[in-house]
């Protein structure tokens, strides 16, 4: 697939202006206030892997609405003192799958969160085991459709309050140095990561590649790739519903959450990606930190790949996530 978005020159400075519900903030800070009412941890218990240099546990954190959210939490055997922790999120379809998936940020050094994505899992990997248990509201029937009349009962107001969870659930644990959590994950997962960015206010980084998510009136208009391609889809069926299917999306928009943060942060994107297209992640990369009230905007870099696609830099651009992280969190 040939670049089929803006050109580099262009993606360094498009800022665009994005439309953002007056009630946004209001809207986060009472989600938000409703789950942190409810202590965060419901179960650790340690979990038997076949991996001798590391150690894992089966976490259950309350999410959204105090409903059980599953994670893996791993970190080096052997290590008693208080490491960084980096809470991973997962791409769409994909579940936590078994313990030993995914194993670079412990066998770094780090403690490691990885969350469950609720009501994800069946597309692949080797699944999740995380229900949604609220009904299917009006909308499509995949995730990104699920509620997406009302943002009251939108998917991912669920979905990014089990985020901010997360986060909470990883300074709970045992062996976390509660100052020094990292946000982290690739396309759904990085678009989850930067709305914990926006919505946690003493995060220590943020990293995300592919972030799903930014600038969602832009991209349901340029890629048929899902999940964007779904909301079209739903569109072209439901075509008297695209008022109120804007109105919510506007609720969960990365450059809103992109604008409020102020943690350092670390991006990449591939300039062929037709699944997030560039310009909507450069969108949220050129506005980060920009509302975020601070004299000082934050850190930030951002790695294109002009020659791939949804993938992105692959090794490289993880290379370049650990020589970073090592950096700035020794």
């Amino acid at each position: 697939m040939p670049s089929f978005d803006l050109p580099l020159p262009q993606l360094t400075t498009y800022s665009p202006s994005v439309a953002e519900p007056a009630d946004f903030t209001t809207f986060w800070k009472s989600t938000l206030d409703d789950a942190a009412s409810r202590e965060v941890l419901i179960d650790v218990r340690p979990e038997p892997t076949d991996l001798r240099l590391l150690d894992t546990w089966q976490v259950t954190l309350r999410g959204f609405g105090g409903d059980p959210v599953n994670a893996w939490y791993t970190r080096p055997a052997g290590v008693d003192t208080p490491l960084p922790a980096v809470v991973e999120y997962l791409g769409y379809g994909r579940g936590r799958g078994l313990p030993h998936e995914r194993l670079t940020w412990p066998v770094a050094g780090y403690a490691h969160l990885l969350m469950d994505a609720r009501g994800q899992g069946d597309q692949y990997g080797n699944g999740g085991d995380t229900p949604d248990p609220h009904p299917t509201t009006a909308g499509g029937p995949g995730p990104v459709t699920r509620g997406i009349l009302d943002p009251a009962d939108y998917y991912y107001r669920r979905l990014i309050t089990d985020a901010v969870r997360a986060v909470a659930a990883v300074r709970a644990l045992p062996g976390v140095d509660p100052a020094r959590v990292v946000a982290a994950g690739n396309s759904q997962g990085g678009g989850l990561a930067l709305a914990v960015a926006g919505l946690v206010d003493d995060l220590a980084a943020l990293i995300c590649t592919a972030p799903f998510g930014c600038h969602w009136q832009r991209a349901i208009e340029i890629t048929d790739n899902e999940p964007y391609g779904d909301v079209a889809r739903y569109l072209a069926v439901h075509r008297d519903a695209e008022p109120a299917v804007r109105r919510t999306l506007s609720y969960f928009d990365g450059v809103s959450f992109a604008r409020m943060a102020v943690a350092p942060a670390h991006f990449g994107i591939g300039l062929r990606d037709t699944t997030c297209p560039p310009s909507t992640v450069f969108a949220a990369y050129n506005q980060y930190g920009a509302g975020n009230g601070r004299p000082d905007p934050p850190d930030r870099e951002i790695h294109p790949y002009p020659f791939n696609g949804h993938e992105g830099g692959e090794a490289e651009q993880v290379r370049r996530q650990l020589r970073w992280l090592r950096e700035l969190i020794p």
